[in-house]
């Protein structure tokens, strides 16, 4: 049984506005802003954070189903969105359905390349700018300073003060903050002692939407699978 969420049409570029995917909003959490380049994080917890948010993006234009079971493509007309309609191709092309936690670890294969395509798409909207600095004559480093400083203080502040009131959210902040406390993207927006008095707000947060909540699942079911695989 899987559940519809509120509907959002592809990105549309206003002139005072501009409206982002929950993979650039994940990309945007996981920026160090101030550096220019990307936080270090746990293992592989980027790899699979963008590969949700591209599901969820798919679950809430109704190109996907999402369950308890499975994950099946529900309408094959491509949504505009390139990088969402490959992965939606992708998904159509499985003869066989099979459960979010093999389309997660699926996607993590490509998780470089969807990288590159999240960020091209910043980079499209004037959100961000790449320069690339040698370190030591020989290695690169990306960088990814901020154009528009107002983009990633708008979902980092919108989070914080969400999760510090009493307000409800909707559906995608919903889905945001469960993909994101699931991949630990939220832990420095707070001091670790905010972090520790506003958890039982986060989990609650994080369980009001089904689709996040189902990702997030599969997200922590295979985090824990890797550190059981890493323990000697």
């Amino acid at each position: 049984m899987g559940r519809r969420g509120k509907k959002a049409g592809p990105a549309i570029e206003k002139e005072e506005d501009i409206m982002l995917c929950f993979a650039e909003e994940i990309f945007l959490l996981a920026l160090d802003d101030r550096e220019g380049a990307l936080k270090p994080l746990p293992v592989s917890a980027l790899e699979y954070a963008l590969p949700g948010a591209l599901l969820i993006e798919l679950a809430f234009l109704d190109k996907i189903d999402i369950d308890l079971k499975s994950l099946q493509a529900v309408d094959r007309v491509p949504t505009g969105n390139s990088l969402l309609d490959d992965v939606l191709r992708q998904i159509e092309g499985k003869s066989e359905l099979q459960p979010t936690s093999y389309w997660l670890s699926f996607f993590a294969d490509q998780a470089g390349q969807i990288q590159e395509r999240v960020l091209a798409q910043l980079v499209a909207k004037g959100i961000l700018k790449i320069e690339d600095k040698k370190i030591l004559w020989v290695f690169k480093t990306r960088r990814y300073p901020v154009m528009d400083n107002r983009e990633i203080k708008e979902v980092k502040t919108r989070l914080r003060e969400l999760i510090m009131s009493d307000d409800i959210p909707d559906p995608r902040e919903a889905v945001l903050i469960s993909l994101a406390d699931a991949c630990h993207l939220l832990d420095d927006l707070f001091s670790d002692e905010e972090y520790e008095r506003f958890q039982p707000r986060i989990k609650a947060l994080a369980k009001l939407d089904l689709i996040g909540q189902e990702v997030a699942k599969s997200i922590r079911e295979i985090a824990q699978a890797m550190a059981l695989a890493m323990m000697p």
